[in-house]
């Protein structure tokens, strides 16, 4: 349990630090990074599931419905990614932070709508919260927080996508990289070529840097993948809230971007929404531990 702990929070903290990482390279167009990240990182992900002999297994589950699953969330993935690296060099890293921690209640919102999941009847003030805190950052901006939009609604949908997905993570994370490499390569090559790429034409700090981000993503993911399994599903839902204060905190007082008083209004209310989904969350899961209910497994 507190090795799980230690792994999925070390996660955490290091998706939390990414603004930095990505910071520094504000030299080069958002989609060349975001290319080099899905090439690198199936670069560095192949080679590990190579040497864990998992390639065969990865193949030999492949079929048709298999394929247009990950193709889906590959495609999610890297509109996440880029409009992440876009807001964060743009310097909408507190905007990047909101995406995140409206996430879950866009998650538990679209498994209402395409699952059918019920919301139980407090789940509802939550996302009711959620909500009057988006339209009332609107109102204050004059316009939608797309950034934020964006990024919880794409990654809500790649969540569903992985819900129905049957590969391990890591495995999973491998094929839905491999299912959007061709295109990022091929956008390199193209950039490359046409004199615009910024791989070994800017500075070497520069070049290192998208080489490693391949390294840089996938080890918060090999983190998680080996701690997510040896904790709870509460305690996860405590420690998701630490990318997003980290990310928070770093563009309030590390790159010092302008945060009013109307806009801790508003995230104000989007942190009493999620107060309120963590503390149901805990007390229904108690809920069930202390009466437990007997249920069919599925053997499909």
């Amino acid at each position: 349990m507190k090795k799980g702990v230690i792994s999925v929070f070390f996660a955490y903290v290091i998706w939390g630090f990414f603004p930095i990482y990505f910071k520094l390279l504000h030299d080069a167009p958002a989609i060349q990074i975001m290319t080099h990240r899905v090439t690198w990182s199936f670069i560095f992900l192949f080679i590990l599931v190579s040497l864990r002999k998992e390639v065969g297994l990865i193949i030999g589950r492949l079929n048709k419905k298999i394929i247009l699953i990950y193709l889906a969330a590959g495609l999610l993935l890297s509109i996440n990614w880029l409009t992440y690296v876009w807001g964060v060099n743009a310097g909408f890293v507190v905007e990047t932070s909101l995406g995140y921690f409206i996430n879950p209640l866009v998650s538990v919102s679209l498994g209402m709508i395409f699952l059918r999941e019920r919301l139980r009847p407090l789940q509802w003030v939550p996302v009711a919260l959620a909500a009057i805190g988006v339209i009332y950052l609107t109102i204050l901006h004059g316009s939608l927080p797309w950034i934020a939009l964006v990024l919880a609604f794409s990654f809500g949908f790649y969540g569903l996508f992985k819900k129905i997905a049957p590969l391990p993570s890591i495995q999973g994370v491998t094929l839905e990289t491999a299912a959007i490499f061709i295109p990022a390569l091929a956008f390199l090559l193209f950039s490359e070529f046409s004199g615009i790429g910024i791989f070994g034409h800017s500075s070497a700090l520069t070049s290192i840097l998208l080489a490693l981000s391949g390294i840089v993503t996938a080890i918060p993911l090999i983190l998680f993948a080996t701690g997510a399994p040896l904790v709870t599903l509460s305690t996860i839902g405590l420690l998701q809230y630490v990318a997003p204060t980290i990310q928070f905190l770093i563009g309030v007082f590390l790159f010092g971007e302008p945060f009013s008083q109307h806009q801790l209004l508003g995230f104000s209310i989007i942190w009493l929404a999620l107060l309120i989904f963590s503390v149901e969350g805990y007390m229904a899961r108690r809920k069930t531990i202390h009466n437990p209910t007997v249920t069919p497994v599925s053997t499909d």
